[in-house]
């Protein structure tokens, strides 16, 4: 059977909790065949792990990490994730950010237009801040 997978079931089953949940979610992963994870679904699981479970920065980028390594799991882009969960665990910049760094990389377009200060730790791109002289 193939799925698209929610948020929730990787929360789950990378926290624990609640056991019950978690303990179905594990299963479910292990006995699945295909599961298809977009990107958004990612970094909303990057991002609840950060703010609710106060997860630190370098386990996320692992659990990031194993979600797109996961033999069931496909997603759209594997380089592209890779790259943003890099960025994101390297430069310290939000996950949002990193995959934008990442995706402006692929493009070649280079340029990422933003008021976050934070984008200019990479060098591999130059940020364009919106009504700047």
């Amino acid at each position: 059977m193939t799925a698209f997978l929610d948020t929730n079931v990787l929360v789950r089953h990378f926290t624990g909790d609640p056991p019950d949940l978690a303990e179905r979610a594990t299963r479910f992963l292990a006995e699945a065949d295909e599961l298809l994870v977009p990107d958004l679904i990612v970094a909303e699981v990057v991002y609840v792990l950060e703010s609710f479970y106060e997860v630190e920065r370098p386990q996320v980028a692992e659990l990031a990490r194993a979600i797109v390594a996961f033999p069931a799991v496909t997603v759209i882009d594997h380089d592209l994730l890779l790259r943003a969960i890099e960025v994101y665990e390297v430069a310290r910049i939000d996950f949002a950010e990193a995959y934008l760094v990442a995706s402006a990389e692929r493009s070649g377009v280079n340029t990422v237009a933003s008021f976050d200060r934070s984008i200019d730790r990479v060098k591999t791109v130059r940020r364009l801040e919106p009504g700047a002289t």
